[in-house]
């Protein structure tokens, strides 16, 4: 149910206007000065507010002022006596929603209130589906437990509500990507696009048409003039993955775009101007790169205005067992599964596995083992073969690792022995032999 609040001192007035809304099936409540619709304000939400310039404790206008800053959300009528224009504009200035004068507001009132609860109603829509953005892609979703992580989300959050050019350092599968959609869902810049392109998955012509875009039959293939993806990100953020792998010619465009935010289309001779916040990643040494000629030096001051490290999963061991977890419920959840934890076992293996291929390997090797797994716990023997799966870590036992692996086959095999066989390569009365003496099920 929709709430309007009156304020207003004079009673029998506010009264009247009280009656006139609940008619029309809205809440509502009823203040005689600001002192005492604050406090209402602190305990419940209110779509509309109706409020008298001529108040006891403060003046209306400079109260709506007050309201909005504290509940942007809400919707704010100003009731004036005389209807002076100066009232007016000075309301609209601080946000009101809009203002009547006394004695013709009773015929006007009730549209009034209906607008402006739509607009009330309709920006709060759009704050919860923020909530929601910033939930899903913003700093909550980043697992962490260890100090080097938290350092980097610290000072992920204090960059964000910036608009400096962010490069973000780390091996491949860190999370750097993770990191830059959290930075553009904290930032001002959120309600606006993010776009994303890694540099190396094109080839130099073709990224550049992809970046700036391209004129009609500015090459083979230009069929149509085509916007990049620097005016799609207009008024956003645009992340630039592998920027190592860029080609040194186009590094200097994009620094152009850095310095001016002027850019060309492949193809066209006019200048086009974009409003960008970029935010860079690289898991190369961007110094010594420079050394070898193949990354611009004054790109890289450019990008280093704000550096976050992003340490590798094999220093971040407190996060193994987090992380591992919630990969769990996903894939639990996608794989209609009720996998809950895992073994012992288990983690010990996952903390002793270099990661090589940091947080994504860790997610591929959780839902491969979710996809194998036939109830409801992950067990060692579900690892991939390069897992030490021993249940003592300082112990590699070559019979455990025959056991796990023939179990595994089994598994794949649905339990056919003959496939099984074939499969690793050994023959039929050896398998059995081994399964016997493995004492496998």
């Amino acid at each position: 149910m929709n709430k309007v609040l009156i304020i207003d001192d004079e009673a029998n007035l506010r009264g009247l206007l009280a009656r006139i809304i609940q008619l029309e099936g809205y809440i509502v409540t009823e203040a005689g000065n600001a002192k005492s619709a604050l406090k209402m304000l602190e305990q419940e939400t209110f779509q509309v507010i109706i409020t008298d310039v001529k108040l006891p404790d403060i003046n209306g206008v400079d109260l709506t002022a007050k309201i909005k800053s504290s509940y942007p959300s809400t919707e704010i009528i100003v009731l004036t006596a005389y209807g002076t224009i100066e009232d007016g504009v000075k309301a609209m200035k601080n946000g009101a929603f809009d203002y009547l004068t006394k004695g013709d507001h009773q015929s006007k009132i009730i549209p009034l209130v209906s607008k402006a609860t739509e607009k009330a109603l309709l920006q709060q829509k759009v704050n919860d589906l923020e909530k929601k953005l910033t939930k899903r892609f913003g700093f909550e979703q980043i697992s962490r437990s260890s100090r080097s992580i938290l350092h980097a989300i610290d000072l992920a959050k204090k960059v964000a509500t910036t608009d400096t050019t962010v490069l973000i350092l780390g091996e491949t599968g860190v999370g750097k990507e993770v990191f830059a959609e959290a930075i553009h869902y904290e930032s001002l810049r959120k309600t606006k696009p993010l776009v994303a392109l890694n540099c190396s998955a094109f080839a130099k012509n073709l990224l550049e048409s992809e970046l700036f875009g391209h004129a009609e039959g500015s090459f083979t293939g230009a069929t149509k003039t085509k916007k990049g993806l620097l005016e799609e990100a207009h008024e956003g953020t645009l992340f630039l993955d592998e920027i190592g792998e860029m080609n040194i010619d186009l590094q200097a465009k994009i620094l152009r775009v850095l310095e001016t935010g002027e850019f060309y289309r492949v193809g066209e001779s006019k200048s086009r101007k974009v409003n960008i916040r970029l935010i860079a990643a690289t898991n190369r040494d961007l110094e010594q790169e420079i050394k070898n000629g193949k990354f611009r030096e004054d790109l890289f001051y450019r990008l280093s205005v704000f550096i976050i490290q992003i340490p590798p999963l094999r220093e971040r061991q407190e996060d193994i067992e987090t992380l591992a977890n919630h990969f769990i419920q996903s894939f639990s959840a996608k794989t209609n599964k009720q996998v809950k934890t895992m073994d012992e076992n288990f983690l010990r293996a996952l903390k002793s596995h270099p990661w090589k291929g940091n947080i994504r390997e860790l997610k591929n090797v959780i839902e491969r083992c979710v996809i194998l797994v036939d109830g409801n716990k992950l067990t060692a023997d579900l690892l991939p073969f390069d897992f030490n799966v021993s249940t003592d870590p300082n112990v590699f036992d070559l019979a455990v690792i025959e056991k796990n692996h023939i179990q595994k086959v089994l598994r794949h095999t649905q339990g056919n022995k003959t496939e099984a066989a074939r499969l690793l390569n050994i023959g039929l009365t050896t398998l059995y032999r081994k399964i016997q003496d493995y004492g496998i099920s």
